[in-house]
């Protein structure tokens, strides 16, 4: 019975103290926040990849970084654990694209680079980049949240045109 106590003392041992594993829980809680701010439009739009799914993403992929920085591996290593990342993600952000035939357009394209972006975020917060994380998140939230105003408005007065042969009074709306 020692013998497996001791197993399972061992087995559960990856802080070396106190600081580490609120540094751990610091983290991931910053990144489940950030990844939820950013799922929230999505949400709100109706879209399937929502608060739940950024939190995960971004919780993911501070995880992935955090993991291979708590064994100590070399700047090459965790190169290639950021590649790794970057390519698993792509694949989770092409699951969300959706193209309909005899359509011209896909739709998805934002939620997959929220995803993708989400990731990053995720990846800056287990570097332990708090500062940057945030930032781009605020300017994320900025693209999704108050460009759309803009670019309604935009392509509301592009879709906006005088009739032929009309007096300018009349309108017709593409």
């Amino acid at each position: 019975m020692e013998l497996v106590r001791t197993i399972v003392i061992s087995e559960f041992s990856d802080f070396n103290d106190l600081s580490e594993f609120i540094i751990v829980i610091i983290r991931l809680l910053m990144a489940a926040l950030l990844g939820g701010l950013l799922g929230l439009e999505r949400e709100q739009s109706g879209k399937s990849a929502g608060i739940r799914t950024h939190m995960l993403v971004c919780m993911g992929a501070a995880v992935f970084v955090l993991i291979p920085q708590q064994a100590g591996i070399s700047d090459a290593d965790m190169s290639r654990v950021i590649q790794g990342v970057v390519s698993g993600i792509g694949f989770l952000c092409a699951g969300s694209i959706i193209t309909r035939k005899n359509d011209l357009f896909a739709t998805g394209l934002t939620t997959a680079a929220g995803i993708w972006f989400t990731a990053a975020i995720g990846v800056a917060v287990g570097f332990g980049r708090e500062q940057t994380a945030v930032l781009c998140t605020l300017l994320a939230w900025v693209v999704l949240y108050v460009v759309p105003f803009f670019s309604r408005s935009i392509t509301h007065k592009k879709h906006i045109r005088p009739k032929p042969g009309g007096n300018g009074s009349d309108i017709e709306r593409d």
